[in-house]
């Protein structure tokens, strides 16, 4: 991959980084305890509160695995390994790293994951 092809996945990468840590305080505050009065509050309202707190939790865990693999695929830039698979060494093709510029497979060996 040339320098110039690397440069354009960092900045990618930092970029979906900081749209993350930008909603992150966001996430937070949904995602936290649910206080209700239990007097003024019907049962539904409590349920979709739940509902909605579970819903967050499960966005904010998303998120943070996601930074995770952000901060992998760039120290991979760094090595020298971005868009190589991590299974067969093959070159990644760089349309399925324009999708996802965190994947670590070929779409072969992706495929073969899955089976």
């Amino acid at each position: 991959m040339t320098p110039r092809e690397l440069n354009r996945f960092r900045k990618l990468l930092e970029d979906l980084r900081e749209d993350l840590l930008s909603t992150s305080a966001v996430r937070d505050e949904t995602s936290s305890t649910v206080h209700l009065d239990q007097q003024s509050v019907g049962r539904l309202s409590r349920m979709d509160a739940l509902q909605s707190q579970a819903l967050a939790k499960a966005g904010k865990e998303r998120a943070e695995r996601k930074l995770l693999m952000i901060a992998a695929a760039l120290k991979r830039i760094d090595q020298d390994k971005f868009g190589e698979c991590m299974e067969c060494g093959e070159p990644i093709n760089p349309k399925r790293l324009e999708i996802d510029p965190t994947t670590l497979y070929c779409i072969d060996c992706a495929q073969q994951q899955q089976t």
